[in-house]
């Protein structure tokens, strides 16, 4: 059974200074940013939280996030690399270099596109040619959904591809199937990332938060000591060995923003002196 928000202590809440968060379902519902989850975005920044975009999602959506969204950067395409913006400009970093990455992927879409001849109707995400690394085949965004069955599988073909002597891998998000060549995932690049963007070689996971709708998201849950879940994780709950610490009772952005509120209230209650101490 997973905890509500109220069980989370506002001191825990108030201590936070890091929010991990995927995007699709999560940030957004039914294919839109609603304008509550983004006003949640430059409120939590107010009060000094840093919000990190972890999403599945293509370098050139992962540009324009890490660019206009109130966020403090973004790691892409579950994990091949993180943009981000200051005052220095923009950057974008990757462990592999991004002609690797290319040739890599060139030689793993001819290898899925003959996956894919078997499945009439189910094609490459419309957002492929904006990608640097992973490979997404499209089940549910802007079409009816395949069904679970026919999800697992390509998602059980597509771990079976061998590309150059290297096995590859796949996940599947509330929206595609991405695959992919590279040992970075969500969590080894939002590791990386958080030491980067620190002073301390050792970072407090204490203060730091995810939340996430999908069976991509797994690897968070289990990294982290307090995750959270939007009310429509449940539908994968059954498939998770790793779950959210905590589950929200709104969906998608919605969900995102009631947890941002209860954040934010419990950093004001502690700047006011009402409840908090040092950390």
């Amino acid at each position: 059974m997973l905890k509500p928000l109220h069980s989370i202590e506002q001191q825990q809440l108030a201590n936070i200074e890091w929010l991990l968060t995927d995007v699709d379902d999560t940030l957004t519902w039914e294919g839109q940013l609603p304008d509550i989850t983004l006003k949640a975005l430059y409120d939590l920044q107010e009060v000094g939280v840093k919000v990190v975009a972890v999403t599945g999602a293509c370098a050139g959506w992962c540009d324009q996030i890490a660019k206009v969204w109130p966020v403090h950067g973004a790691i892409g395409e579950n994990g091949a690399f993180w943009m981000s913006q200051n005052e220095s400009g923009f950057a974008t970093e990757s462990n592999i270099p991004l002609s690797q990455m290319h040739l890599e992927q060139t030689a793993l879409k001819t290898a899925l596109a003959k996956i894919l001849e078997d499945y009439e109707g189910i094609d490459f995400a419309a957002d492929q040619p904006f990608r640097f690394c992973d490979v997404a085949i499209n089940l549910s965004q802007d079409r009816e959904s395949v069904s679970e069955q026919v999800a697992k599988e390509l998602l059980t073909k597509a771990r079976a591809v061998v590309i150059d002597s290297k096995t590859v891998n796949a996940s599947l998000s509330s929206i595609h199937l991405n695959v992919w060549i590279g040992k970075h995932s969500k969590r080894v690049t939002s590791e990386a990332y958080l030491k980067a963007h620190s002073p301390f070689s050792d970072i407090d996971l204490d203060k730091v938060i995810y939340i996430g709708d999908s069976q991509n998201d797994e690897a968070m849950f289990a990294w982290l000591p307090t995750t959270f879940g939007v009310r429509n994780i449940q539908k994968v709950l059954p498939q998770l060995t790793h779950k959210p610490s905590v589950l929200l009772n709104e969906e998608g952005g919605f969900g995102f923003a009631q947890l941002a509120r209860t954040i934010i209230e419990a950093k004001q209650d502690c700047l006011t002196g009402q409840l908090c101490r040092s950390a």
